[in-house]
């Protein structure tokens, strides 16, 4: 046989196996379309348990907070004992783990510091972000009374509230807003280029690069015996 009818035979096999498994799959779709209600034998319904613990994110409008309570002077209890050994005692941030409190009016400087009280849009991302993640190491074991104490210890290291009695609740939290919410807005732009764009630039984009900014001023240098190499590598 030669090899060109033996390559045409294999064209043909594999030309009649693609029709066969276009028409399997169109009957396929036919029948689930005229049975949307039957099932097809996979998994199970997930329990009620099981959906409480995948649905716990908290949306700004206060949805999908749980019951509880807490106040600054519970949570400051809490806080030192869970949070400070990376947070400070008061939520200054220690090392090279990240500052709570402070940073008011330092955005538009060449070392803004980015906190729940100088930045951050939402309360319900410290609920959400701590319930979900915190403390390191042991993600979900907080409480949410441990919760709402250590937010509204937060709350009074950033001077938003001045009470360490005042109840942080379900019903309470949405009436707390954050200093910078309002410089944020919304990005309506798309993600990426359309055809209708043109096609994206993908090498020598622009002629001249100038740098704005060095890590140096960022505070991101690399500390230690390199620490004249990574200077040097920066400049």
């Amino acid at each position: 046989m030669s090899k060109s009818l033996r390559a045409g035979q294999m064209m043909l096999a594999r030309t009649v196996a693609a029709v066969v498994l276009l028409i399997s799959l169109a009957a396929c779709s036919a029948a689930i379309a005229a049975e949307p209600d039957k099932r097809l034998g996979l998994g199970r319904p997930a329990t009620p348990e099981e959906i409480r613990a995948w649905d716990i994110d908290v949306r700004p409008d206060g949805m999908g907070l749980p019951e509880g309570k807490g106040n600054a002077a519970k949570g400051e209890t809490v806080f030192a004992a869970k949070c400070a050994i990376c947070h400070g005692d008061f939520a200054e941030g220690l090392d090279r783990w990240p500052s709570l409190a402070g940073g008011l009016d330092t955005l538009k400087t060449q070392d803004p510091v980015k906190t729940i009280g100088s930045y951050w849009p939402y309360l319900s991302t410290a609920y959400d972000y701590i319930y979900r993640a915190m403390p390191y190491g042991n993600a979900q074991s907080l409480k949410p009374n441990e919760v709402y104490s250590i937010i509204a210890y937060i709350l009074l290291m950033n001077d938003i509230i001045q009470d360490d009695q005042f109840e942080l609740s379900k019903t309470t939290f949405t009436s707390i807003r954050l200093p910078n919410e309002q410089n944020f807005i919304e990005d309506n732009r798309p993600d990426t280029p359309t055809l209708e764009d043109g096609d994206p630039c993908m090498k020598d984009c622009k002629p001249d690069v100038e740098v704005t900014m060095r890590a140096r001023v960022l505070d991101v240098t690399p500390q230690g015996e390199d620490k004249e190499a990574a200077k040097g590598a920066i400049e």
